[in-house]
């Protein structure tokens, strides 16, 4: 009997954290000591690969709009200068974003990117790690390639370990304010 109410209660918890905010405001993101859950992300060639394969080193994950976003473009840049430094101190760059894979392919030649792009285009990896929030579809649908619910992820830095826990967390519904490199570097030191 107490099997059954703890997944219940675990049930419904997954069930809270897999929904779409209204707005930026309202979402409910994973917190530092909570896991990335498990799901499917697409690379740039459109083949599937697991989060628990892409997160099975320490990662900093950028969680951005789409490369049509110059705020993320920028932030993307960013990541990319002081790739190397982030190397050094034992971590890759991962980017998660609704864009379509063809999309990030062109993000990635256009930008520079040497470090791996992901696409969550249907929206399953925002909504689990609750940084997905309600957007209307237009752009949406020609950038997802006509497969985004209507949702946009609220741009997020998350690091994280080996086993997939978060230790640091940035966000800020205010899609123009980002995290700066030489601030994620000094996190990074520390932890």
């Amino acid at each position: 009997m107490k099997k059954r109410i703890a997944l219940l209660f675990f049930s419904l918890a997954l069930h809270v954290q897999a929904q779409i905010a209204q707005r930026a405001e309202d979402i409910s993101p994973l917190l530092i000591g909570e896991k990335i859950p498990v799901i499917e992300l697409t690379d740039p060639e459109g083949k599937s690969i697991s989060s628990k394969e892409v997160f099975a080193q320490k990662t900093v994950l950028l969680v951005y709009r789409g490369g049509w976003c110059p705020y993320c473009s920028t932030q993307l840049m960013d990541m990319q200068t002081i790739e190397s430094q982030i190397i050094n101190l034992g971590y890759k760059i991962v980017a998660v974003s609704p864009d379509a894979p063809s999309f990030l392919k062109e993000t990635i030649s256009e930008g520079g990117i040497n470090y791996a792009l992901y696409s969550d285009s249907e929206g399953k990896f925002a909504q689990a790690i609750g940084v997905a929030f309600k957007k209307d579809k237009p752009k949406l649908d020609r950038y997802s390639e006509g497969k985004n619910p209507g949702f946009l992820p609220v741009p997020t830095v998350y690091v994280v370990d080996d086993k997939r826990e978060i230790a640091f967390m940035y966000l800020n519904p205010k899609y123009t304010t980002r995290l700066k490199g030489e601030l994620l570097l000094a996190v990074l030191k520390n932890l």
